[in-house]
């Protein structure tokens, strides 16, 4: 149930309105922050029915809390918005393709990267035999054009990780790296990137067996009890390993863990736990400001420029640290991206179910990293790299796309091949 109370903390100043991407592009109330929260204070007070109507609007809502960070009142958007879009699963009933996609495609195979892995090449296969025009011809298209997009070109092939990785010399901290979803599937090399730098800069490395989804596909898409789920089983996983940092190369992951405290607040049992899981949770980037990036570092002769992902900036308010990483590295001429931290339109599987409108945002996103002039785009998170990377792609614009690990991995000598 949404808490009522934080409704009231919204003085409607509209302070909001010109950082929120949908109003920008609409240009109408109702797609506001302001306008959401007064349709999710409607909802909760009997004043309006959980109809199409008011459904598509808060769909529409990308979930990137840039109105958080605009807010002089403190109010925790994400929060109203997570808990009204799981009131919403209980009292609308979707369209059965619409509720089909959600609950099989986002609920039960994109948080188990094995059943994710298995589904990409029929997938892929679906996609060169047409499989996705002809849902899109009889009236399917809206819940398959972001998937038939968004589909790795290459097989994806899941191989263990080492599960534990001594520091190179003098040991500063034992850490513990979620290896995600998405990011175990369709980002395995970054994922084995991440362990070499935090090696080469003191850390010891662990990757716990038996953890899972960090729970915030389901919490961003109303399932909170699957969230807690998830929640719980980490929480367990990582006390078991017994580190100093539990980390993430994932910016939504970092923002879903950081608040498992809220997640599993009042849950005898599980809040302190809870509490104590969320203090040690560290982005990448963190980690490494923490311990000091250490070299020798050869140099990388390239312009580059750094997109802030939204749950990185405004869940996490991570910064400096991913920009601190790129000036580390000798050679590189960095230059900021003008609107760095507006949202690219991934906003975890917002581009599967609004495409429409995670293109148009997208758009703005790609003209504003074509005026750098950079040949690379770094950003901290599994659904940017693929968003953008897809932007660029389409556009035929030749810039890589890169995690800001990658390319401090680079730096030390690893993985030098360009990738496409």
């Amino acid at each position: 149930m949404v808490d009522y109370d934080r409704f009231l903390d919204c003085v409607h100043c509209g302070l909001c309105l010109s950082q929120c991407p949908t109003y920008v592009e609409l240009g109408t109330e109702m797609d506001s922050p302001r306008g959401r929260i007064y349709l999710m204070r409607a909802l909760a007070d009997g004043r309006v029915e959980a109809g199409a109507s008011l459904v598509s609007h808060l769909d529409l809502c990308l979930g990137c809390r840039a109105c958080e960070t605009a807010c002089p009142s403190g109010v925790r958007y994400g929060s109203l918005i997570e808990a009204t879009r799981a009131e919403l699963e209980i009292r609308y009933s979707r369209p059965p393709a619409d509720r089909w996609f959600r609950r099989f495609v986002i609920e039960r195979i994109l948080p188990y990267p094995p059943r994710m892995a298995a589904a990409l090449a029929p997938a892929r296969l679906g996609k060169k035999l047409g499989i996705f025009r002809l849902a899109e011809a009889v009236g399917l298209g809206h819940l398959f054009k972001g998937l038939a997009e968004l589909l790795p070109e290459e097989p994806v092939r899941i191989g263990p990780l080492p599960e534990r990785t001594l520091a190179r010399g003098e040991k500063k901290l034992t850490v513990a790296l979620l290896s995600g979803c998405v990011m175990s599937v369709m980002f395995q090399e970054t994922n084995r990137a991440t362990i070499r730098v935090l090696v080469a800069n003191g850390c010891e490395a662990l990757v716990p067996k038996g953890q899972g989804c960090c729970g915030a596909l389901s919490l961003h898409n109303g399932f909170p009890e699957d969230a807690r789920r998830f929640a719980k089983k980490n929480i367990e996983v990582f006390e078991a390993a017994g580190v100093d940092r539990i980390v993430t190369n994932a910016a939504g992951c970092g923002a879903a863990m950081k608040e498992y405290d809220h997640l599993l607040a009042g849950e005898p049992g599980w809040a302190e736990r809870a509490s104590r899981f969320a203090a040690k949770v560290r982005d990448v980037s963190e980690v490494l400001a923490e311990v000091g990036i250490e070299g020798p570092l050869k140099e990388i002769r390239a312009k580059v420029t750094y997109h802030d992902a939204c749950h990185l900036a405004h869940g996490q308010k991570v910064r400096q640290q991913p920009r601190a990483i790129l000036k580390a590295i000798p050679g590189l001429e960095f230059v900021e991206l003008k609107e760095s931290d507006w949202c690219c339109g991934s906003a975890g599987t917002y581009n599967l179910t609004e495409p429409q409108m995670a293109e148009r945002i997208l758009k703005r996103k790609l003209d504003n990293i074509l005026a750098t002039g950079a040949s690379i785009v770094v950003t901290g998170n599994p659904g940017c790299l693929v968003q953008i990377r897809n932007g660029l792609r389409k556009i035929g614009a030749d810039i890589e796309v890169l995690h800001p690990v990658e390319l401090l991995d680079r730096a030390y000598g690893n993985g030098g091949e360009r990738r496409s």
